[in-house]
């Protein structure tokens, strides 16, 4: 932009800002941490109170910021691969929104437990919106007159972004690999799967994230199992949750677990790119 002298689009900003925000969140929860010499950080309230600021302020202005033809960051619609049918009302946005953003960046946050594995899931995610953005652009309404087209505002720039995202973690990879030197901490975590989120509402691919992110899901399932069985029959269903730890316990070596967990994460990303795919030439 500085090259061309343009202005930065308003979607690409609106992720920053999420990362940016989600990222001083788990700053703050790191900080404490090392400065207090403590295994908590930030009590739990005040760590929801920081990520609900944060997601609801940027639901609410991606509602905001219409384009010449009234397109704006976010839509109101529930979106697969594009906007369905299913109106939510600003209110249901914002919550919805919310929400997304909320597992996205906790679910980052719990399968950063072994060294590499949340950071080389992470580049294949980012990996998968630079693809979407991409196609998006080449494909935008306005451009090409079909029903296919896709009512994106700024796909390039997302992509952009994504690209940005993508190209960090592989340069943090290098040094977060087994046996790592560096560490993302909550910091990174929240960071990463903040922008994941504001790439999947900004894109109108919300619920195609859970695909592409189908690791983080999974991961996210096996602690809601795993406490909700101990709750109910005072059994656990897994050695230990996150289920990376369980296989952990069970005599698999670290970087068996985080190899095997990556092919998962592929898996997971191809399946998505090929719903995203086949819905546009299907339809």
């Amino acid at each position: 932009h500085l090259a061309t002298w343009t202005i930065p689009s308003v979607s690409g900003l609106l992720v920053l800002f999420l990362m940016t925000g989600l990222g001083t969140v788990g700053f703050l929860d790191d900080w404490i941490k090392i400065s207090k010499q403590r295994s908590m950080g930030l009590r739990s309230g005040a760590k929801v109170i920081g990520q609900s600021v944060v997601g609801v302020a940027f639901a609410v202005l991606a509602l905001q910021f219409p384009d010449p033809t009234g397109l704006t960051p976010g839509s109101e619609y529930l979106s697969f691969v594009r906007d369905t049918a299913l109106y939510l009302t600003p209110p249901l946005f914002v919550l919805w929104a919310f929400l997304m953003i909320a597992a996205t960046s906790n679910g980052v946050n719990l399968t950063d437990g072994l060294d590499g594995l949340a950071t080389g899931t992470s580049v294949m995610v980012a990996g998968a919106y630079v693809l979407v953005g991409v196609f998006q652009f080449g494909q935008r309404c306005g451009i090409v007159f079909d029903t296919q087209c896709y009512e994106v505002r700024d796909p390039l720039d997302l992509a952009v972004v994504a690209a940005a995202l993508m190209g960090a973690c592989f340069g943090f990879l290098w040094w977060n690999a087994a046996p790592a030197r560096i560490f993302m901490g909550d910091t990174g975590s929240l960071a990463i799967g903040g922008a994941l989120a504001g790439l999947a509402i900004t894109s109108r691919t919300q619920v195609l994230l859970m695909l592409f992110g189908g690791l983080f899901a999974i991961i996210t399932l096996s602690v809601i199992l795993q406490v909700g069985s101990f709750r109910l029959t005072g059994k656990r269903m897994f050695r230990m949750a996150p289920l990376q730890h369980h296989f952990e316990v069970v005599g698999w070596h670290e970087v068996t677990i985080v190899v095997r967990f990556w092919i998962i994460a592929g898996l997971c990303v191809a399946v998505g790119l090929g719903a995203f795919y086949g819905e546009w030439v299907t339809g």
